[in-house]
């Protein structure tokens, strides 16, 4: 028989249930604007967005990237596979260096080496100046929402 704890319980109750400041929604917006007229295809975004999500354990944001990636018409096979992207023959080389580039300016963590300049090196081979910034843009902001969502202990199951 499995015996819950009070903390595990309370460790699935999101903390905070107010609606989030309009300021802050708007900047948000505008954030997404730009990422999306930044000449990076949606479905690779979503992709990006599921590894940072995968790395950071997020799972409110793993779930919505899945639901984005599906609507863009993702497979399940790529989807599942996202996670050991490296080792299967699922992926282009341009999306190889997209996720080279999430992996790295998401780990940045003690010690970590981050964006090296063969990553970096790897994706500029890929991607225009523009296109590199939305993917900045898109890492960037995933990892924003990865960590506020840890601390109100947001729940999977709700897409944006």
């Amino acid at each position: 028989m499995e015996t819950r704890t009070h903390a595990d319980t309370h460790a699935h109750t999101p903390r905070m249930t107010s609606a989030p400041n309009p300021d802050v929604t708007t900047a948000v917006q505008h954030l997404y604007k730009a990422i999306h007229s930044g000449g990076v295809a949606p479905g690779l975004l979503s992709l990006v967005h599921l590894r940072a999500s995968q790395i950071n354990g997020c799972s409110p944001c793993a779930y919505a990237s899945v639901a984005a990636a599906k609507k863009q018409g993702e497979s399940d096979e790529r989807l599942h596979a996202v996670v050991t992207w490296r080792e299967t023959p699922f992926f282009t080389d341009e999306e190889r260096a997209a996720l080279a580039l999430t992996e790295a300016a998401t780990r940045i963590q003690d010690g970590a080496p981050g964006v090296t300049d063969e990553i970096w090196d790897a994706a500029a081979d890929h991607f225009t100046e523009e296109q590199l910034g939305a993917l900045i843009l898109e890492i960037s902001l995933t990892n924003f929402f990865n960590r506020i969502n840890h601390t109100v202990r947001e729940q999977a199951g709700k897409t944006w």
